[in-house]
């Protein structure tokens, strides 16, 4: 079980499903509904994780909340703990409104630096690791196919979600908001347009975009999801890389 003694009264309630790259936990502290994530992300790459998150709060995102250690920190040995963010997942005539927020995240980050330890799909042309993305472990007509995909993206880079699918989106009262941010990072905003069930971008565009993102979660997940990183891969073969 996770160490809850830095937060005094949080109790677990259980395990939350969802979190497939971390573990994430329901809990209970003084009649709160709470969550907390066991992170396996470096200390600098957490803490930008959770100054972003301040940082859109600050602009009117809705964004989970951090509870501090009793001693005042933010994190205690990779564990988080935040209030819960309520609400339900989006249904087809929410998608609209997710892609404005989207947008508004990709518009306010413009100059956001690089998430600690991590690489955007342009550096991972010529470098090999980044975040969760190691290309030394994949053989080498697979890297040449998600380089090659990657290639593809073209503009600014931004801030992006990296995850914004219906499981880490929450319809509030008080409109959008997202969760799950472990996933995030500087990179091309497109991968994030382009991985929402309804078009966000220009034909084109969007088949650039979802030829990356299958590059990318086929590199992400090669050594910890292996079946999935490969079904992953097989689609980008499939499909083809689009003319950029």
């Amino acid at each position: 079980m996770i160490p809850l003694s830095p937060w005094s009264g949080a109790a677990v309630v259980g395990r939350l499903t969802g979190g497939h790259r971390n573990e994430v936990f329901e809990l209970r502290r003084h009649g709160e509904r709470l969550v907390a994530r066991v992170s396996r992300r470096t200390g600098p790459a957490l803490d930008w994780e959770l100054d972003l998150l301040e940082f859109l709060s600050t602009h009117d995102f809705i964004v989970p909340t951090v509870i501090p250690t009793d001693d005042g920190r933010r994190s205690a040995d990779g564990v988080v703990v935040q209030r819960w963010l309520g609400g339900r997942e989006p249904t087809t005539y929410d998608w609209p409104a997710v892609t404005d927020v989207l947008h508004r995240l990709h518009a306010l980050t413009g100059d956001w630096p690089q998430r600690p330890g991590f690489a955007a799909t342009r550096d991972l042309l010529t470098a090999d690791h980044g975040g969760d993305v190691d290309l030394t472990t994949m053989p080498a007509d697979a890297v040449r196919a998600v380089r090659a995909a990657w290639a593809g993206l073209a503009g600014r880079h931004t801030v992006v979600h990296g995850d914004p699918g219906a499981p880490n989106v929450r319809i509030t009262d008080r409109g959008v908001g997202l969760l799950d941010w472990d996933e995030a990072r500087v990179d091309h905003p497109d991968l994030d347009l382009a991985d929402l069930p309804v078009p966000a971008l220009p034909q084109a565009r969007n088949r650039t975009a979802r030829a990356a993102i299958d590059a990318w979660e086929a590199a992400a997940g090669w050594t910890r999801e292996p079946e999935y990183a490969r079904g992953r891969l097989a689609e980008l073969n499939a499909h083809g890389i689009p003319a950029g």
